[in-house]
């Protein structure tokens, strides 16, 4: 046997192992001899189903993850070894060379000549296809069971329009662990750790047409602060947070067969998605400062930051140190209420907070944007953005520390409110369960410093004596053992 890439041992017992993947299918096979009806299994086309009307009770599907994976290739490397043992008793399966991948419903560009738009429109519409079957073949009150794991609010765009233009009405949305996090298609990319399920029913025919102001928002704002406490006192946190509220907000809009905001125009899903995940980063925004001990007050807290800042935790709180491609950056940026493109944005000038390249947005941490000697401090246009001051001083702090003092003081920034920032940033915002035996950036490092010696930096003034010179002692900032340590230590 020649070994050219990394594979599991199959003799040692472990996943992946022969041992084990023959226990699994026993075990299976065991409870499957135990039910009462008999399982029919039936390889067919999910968008042309060959059952009447009224069939099921239920009906769940696990659909492709809009652009995450291209299963048709992936199954090619299991079809060949298939075709080779049982291809002569299934011709009709294994006629072709490899899978069939025409009528896959992947968003894939490479398939339609380059265009993302192209691709977009040839999911959606297979996705349709399948979800109008499946709306066929339930009975009325059956219910529908969708499983997606997609963080991005394009790839759930195309989702919802499926959903709604085939008459189903999202009733509830909960996510469940279900993903490896160590899998390497969750490595910097838009697949989240757990799945979110979607369960769908049949929209009621006389639902008719529903005001986004009047009818959808109200109910959008009541289910989103529901469903934030919920899932937050459960431990969900970060794109899952974010994801499940989203998905549990598709119920305001749904329940419409279209939805009009008051001048008339409709409101498509990708803009509503664009409202909802408003709402969801607004009301985690407000629970994030309840928890770094925000008081509520605007200058106080972390609803009064610049949009700028704001934009900067809720990317890191969400996505943490992953890229976004454009149109999902531009989005997230609406939802937050900046630019990030043309002059005076946050990919703009050699201040900028975001970098733009090859159709990719990423944050900028502190180690790229803290040298510059005029980061931080008042302009033309008033004062700095709260993310900029504090990247400046995090920078001094770890690289030159006798003039952070006069820094802290042409600044004139809000203290308190930094110190609302760097607590958010060092702490519940980076603590989601993707972030579980993950090493620390060197950001995360150096903002558990700064929380754990504030008053040291900060607060004592040890630092702020104008006559100090280079080479003098000063006092050890010291480097906590842990985050939560650090908490506690800030607390106290």
């Amino acid at each position: 046997m020649v070994w050219d890439y990394a594979e599991a041992n199959p003799l040692s017992g472990g996943s992946g192992s022969w041992q084990g993947t023959n226990g699994w299918a026993l075990a299976s096979i065991k409870r499957l001899i135990g039910a009462a009806e008999p399982a029919i299994v039936r390889w067919g086309d999910a968008a042309q189903l060959s059952y009447p009307d009224d069939q099921f009770d239920a009906v769940l599907t696990d659909p492709p993850y809009y652009d995450n994976v291209d299963y048709a290739r992936l199954a090619d490397f299991f079809y060949v070894w298939l075709k080779r043992t049982i291809g002569h008793l299934y011709p009709e399966h294994f006629a072709a060379a490899g899978t069939p991948k025409k009528q896959e419903a992947v968003a894939d560009p490479v398939r339609h000549g380059g265009s993302k738009e192209k691709a977009r429109r040839a999911y959606e519409s297979m996705m349709a296809q399948a979800f109008a079957e499946a709306h066929r073949v339930l009975k009325p009150g059956g219910e529908l069971a969708v499983v997606y794991a997609h963080k991005t609010t394009l790839g759930w765009a195309t989702l919802v329009d499926a959903l709604r233009s085939t008459g189903f009405i999202v009733a509830e949305a909960w996510p469940l662990d279900t993903e490896m996090k160590s899998r390497l298609i969750a490595m910097d990319t838009a697949a989240l750790a757990s799945s979110i399920f979607l369960v769908g029913r049949k929209r009621d025919a006389k639902a008719g047409t529903g005001g986004y102001e009047a009818d959808v928002r109200p109910e959008l704002e009541e289910i989103v602060r529901e469903r934030v406490k919920t899932l937050w006192a459960q431990g969900i946190t970060g794109a899952e947070l974010v994801i499940a509220c989203v998905g549990a907000g598709l119920r305001a809009f749904t329940r419409y067969e279209r939805v009009e905001y008051a001048n008339g125009e409709e409101v498509a899903a990708q803009k509503f998605l664009a409202e909802v995940e408003t709402v969801v980063l607004e009301t985690i925004l407000n629970r994030l400062s309840k928890e770094v001990g925000g008081n509520g007050r605007r200058e106080h807290s972390l609803a009064g930051v610049d949009p700028a800042t704001r934009f900067y935790i809720l990317w890191r709180y969400t996505y943490r140190w992953a890229e976004l491609d454009a149109g999902e950056a531009i989005v997230f940026a609406n939802g937050t209420h900046v630019e990030l493109d043309g002059p005076g944005s946050l990919s703009y000038g050699a201040r900028a907070l975001v970098e733009k390249k090859k159709g990719k947005y990423r944050l900028r941490d502190f180690r790229e944007r803290g040298e510059d000697e005029k980061l931080g401090l008042p302009g033309d246009s008033g004062p700095a953005p709260l993310i900029d001051a504090l990247h400046r001083k995090l920078w001094l702090m770890e690289n030159r520390p006798r003039i952070l003092a006069g820094f802290l003081r042409e600044s004139h920034v809000n203290r308190e409110q930094m110190r609302l920032v760097a607590q958010a940033l060092a702490g519940p915002a980076l603590k989601g369960s993707e972030m579980a035996d993950v090493s620390p950036t060197s950001e995360l490092a150096a903002l558990s410093k700064l929380t754990a010696n504030w008053r040291a930096v900060v607060e004592d003034g040890v630092l702020e004596l104008p006559e100090r010179k280079e080479g003098e002692e000063r006092r050890e900032l010291r480097q906590p053992a842990s985050r939560e340590q650090a908490g506690k230590e800030q607390s106290a």
